[in-house]
């Protein structure tokens, strides 16, 4: 057996919302994770050191493959920067070839910033979206990637039939089952873009495979509006309610725009929102209140959204998910909370129990991190100072499954 002895301060799951650092070691069998020791360091390891961080991989919940090489697309709202600017940009994937070759950048990007398992937006190619897969799993990389299903108000070169689409979409899930450490997901971009039919049919679809769904939720006021219009006049949860979406396997990109009641039906229905706050920012969408979405139980994760998020770094965009909560209110998560969302909280809203922990028999999807700042004899709480003060250059190895990528 191969093994790879790890040592330094080891990021460690403290409850279900919180970690703690402590010193130790972690050794590395074929793709596993073969033990845990905490206590003091070793003199003779493999990679690490005293002040080195040793972390789970990051897991990002919400982005959106062919829009990597559009970050940056400043100045437009939601509706016209999809008009302007994605939808162009996705028509690209047409191209088998040009989406494999692109993927492939997108995950070297992925690893070098630490993300090691995605939710993904790929386009409403399937052809495209099936390479995409197949390369992801080929990397090691985990999570689900969906085939985007948009029947109307998209250009037409991005609209599909309902039934085709449909039909698509359970080709992908017979390939890359629910099952599969890189899955196949259920994505209706939103309820703009998809016909109440669609919605419905992407429903039962996924409930009956067992599949993670989606989709986006209440990110700008003029989008809510919209909904309202083209569903005469129901608002936008009781939308995906009626489409049976609404379940404890989907993911609602931003949730801003949420009364009580809205927040409400998402927890009795188990669902998640990802919160997306650089994303929020760059599109001047508004602020998720997330002290509220807690307090009415709504399961919460974290993504980057990008392109219209501009954060590589799931550091730093957990970082902004601080800043966010702090600016419309008092309560706000702690850094050692942050870390456990991109890591353990993150992991588990997408069911892959065996990623985001350092533990025993877990795959060895692992980080070693060297901080050039003092941040063990720092006044402030060390895992505030590597947050606020961080480098994705300290980032010096990356594991997937136990094989080094970075």
């Amino acid at each position: 057996m191969a093994a790879t002895i790890f040592a330094g301060q080891l990021l460690l799951e403290d409850s279900g919302s919180s970690c703690r650092i402590t010193p130790g070691v972690v050794r590395i069998v074929d793709d596993y994770i073969y033990e845990v020791i905490e206590g003091e360091i070793p003199q003779h390891f493999d990679i690490g050191g005293a002040d080195w961080l040793i972390a789970p991989g990051f897991v990002d919940s919400h982005l959106h493959l062919p829009q990597f090489e559009m970050i940056g697309g400043h100045g437009l709202p939601l509706l016209d920067w999809l008009g302007e600017l994605t939808f162009p940009a996705e028509r690209r994937w047409e191209d088998t070839d040009f989406a494999r070759s692109m993927a492939k950048r997108v995950f070297g990007q992925c690893l070098a910033h630490g993300t090691t398992s995605i939710c993904a937006y790929a386009t409403v190619h399937a052809d495209a979206t099936a390479a995409v897969l197949q390369l992801a799993e080929s990397i090691g990389l985990g999570g689900v990637i969906g085939q985007v299903l948009m029947d109307r108000q998209a250009p037409p070169f991005l609209c599909r039939r309902r039934q085709q689409l449909i039909d698509e979409a359970a080709t992908l899930l017979d390939r890359f089952p629910p099952s599969c450490r890189m899955a196949a997901a259920v994505t209706p971009r939103f309820a703009i873009t998809c016909s109440p039919e669609l919605l419905a049919e992407a429903g039962k679809l996924g409930s009956s495979r067992g599949a993670i769904i989606q989709t986006h939720l209440a990110e700008t006021i003029p989008e809510c509006a919209r909904v309202k219009e083209l569903f005469g006049g129901q608002n936008y949860v009781s939308v995906y309610q009626a489409a049976g979406l609404i379940t404890p396997q989907t993911i609602f990109g931003h949730g801003i725009y949420l009364a009580a009641e809205d927040r409400r039906q998402l927890a009795t229905g188990g669902a998640m929102i990802a919160h997306c706050p650089t994303a929020n920012s760059f599109l001047r969408s508004g602020t998720m209140d997330r002290a509220a979405a807690i307090d009415a139980a709504v399961k919460l994760t974290l993504g980057s959204d990008i392109g219209a998020g501009y954060e590589r770094s799931m550091v730093r965009v957990a970082r902004a998910m601080i800043e966010a909560a702090a600016r419309i209110g008092e309560s706000y998560p702690t850094a050692a909370q942050a870390w456990h969302t991109i890591t353990a909280g993150n992991a588990d809203a997408i069911g892959l129990r065996d990623i985001g922990r350092l533990r025993v028999g877990g795959s060895a999807d692992l980080l070693a991190i060297a901080p050039d700042v003092p941040w063990l004899d720092s006044p402030v709480d060390p895992l505030a100072m590597l947050m606020f003060a961080w480098d994705d250059r300290w980032i010096k190895s990356v594991l997937l499954r136990g094989h080094q990528v970075v």
